[in-house]
């Protein structure tokens, strides 16, 4: 099978933006799913899920262009996982979207 997600949801921030070297950009967003569902009892559940979403290139000057804070979006992308060293020398895990594709919602 194909590394494949499809997310809908609401962006959380302000998207950021960054050029870097060699005239590339990327966008940095995270976006809020949101799952409701019933328990035996009847009781309501609600959850939220935040991800975090990097896209680069063309995908990132929409997201620079028409993707505001609040505005529901959908992304198509691939599922990575990568680690850094933070500035105390702590290693960080970080899971993201990359995404291939954006899909503007809404207004």
């Amino acid at each position: 099978m194909k590394n494949s997600v499809q997310l809908i949801g609401h962006v959380g921030q302000e998207p950021e933006i960054k050029n870097l070297e060699g005239g590339k950009r990327i966008a940095n967003i995270s976006i809020a799913t949101n799952e409701v569902y019933y328990r035996e009892n009847g009781d309501k559940v609600e959850q939220t899920q935040w991800h975090r979403v990097t896209a680069w290139g063309k995908t990132a000057d929409i997201i620079e262009r028409f993707v505001t804070k609040g505005k529901e979006i959908g992304i198509e992308g691939k599922l990575t996982h990568r680690s850094y060293d933070d500035k105390d020398g702590n290693k960080r895990y970080v899971t993201e979207v990359i995404a291939n594709e954006i899909l503007l919602i809404g207004k």
